[in-house]
């Protein structure tokens, strides 16, 4: 019975991973698609036509941004809806999260830590917030570390002091694999 159990753990851990990776691009392709396949006529509309018309909008909404005119007009609306109180709460937390994924190449080894939280007790963590931190605790050197929690979409800010702090010399994906998956590492499971 032991043998069973483990021939289908196993089982599973080689079909799940690229099972629901498959879906989830398939799930988002379609999404994709149906959302643009109502607007073009039948005779005009072709498979993956909505998957090259959303890249595009992405790019040409990333060239627009760029231009003066354009980042005015952003930043007045963004002004706008952080004055309506229930929306800018949801705008802001939207706002701040795309933030932390726009960390360059040159910051990425700088941002994934170590953080001491006993003798001998550390958790990887990635340095979010040094202007919150001096603002919030003005007499003492913290900075603001995202802790990811494992096994789920989530974690918590901690703000510690730097001395508690360690630079890891590691990538902030590989870090953030670490971090979720608790260090669990995928083997070849077909041993």
């Amino acid at each position: 019975m032991r043998k069973l159990t483990s021939l289908s753990f196993q089982g599973l851990a080689a079909v799940l991973p690229l099972s629901l990776t498959i879906y989830f691009i398939y799930w988002f392709m379609s999404g994709a698609e149906s959302l643009l396949q109502p607007y073009v006529p039948e005779q005009y509309y072709y498979p993956g036509m909505g998957i090259v018309m959303a890249c595009a909008i992405i790019l040409l909404s990333g060239l627009l941004v760029n231009v003066f005119f354009v980042k005015w007009i952003v930043a007045t609306a963004n002004r706008q809806i952080e004055k309506i109180p229930l929306v800018k709460s949801v705008f802001g937390a939207i706002r701040d999260t795309l933030t932390v994924f726009k960390i360059g190449e040159k910051e990425q080894s700088k941002t994934v830590v170590s953080v001491e939280i006993k003798p001998d007790m550390h958790l990887i963590g990635f340095v979010t917030a040094d202007q919150v931190a001096t603002t919030l605790f003005k007499d003492e050197d913290k900075i603001g570390v995202y802790i990811p929690l494992s096994y789920q979409i989530g974690g918590y800010t901690l703000y510690v002091k730097r001395a508690q702090v360690t630079k890891l010399d590691v990538g902030a994906e590989e870090a953030m694999r670490i971090a979720l998956t608790g260090g669990a590492k995928a083997d070849d499971v077909t041993r």
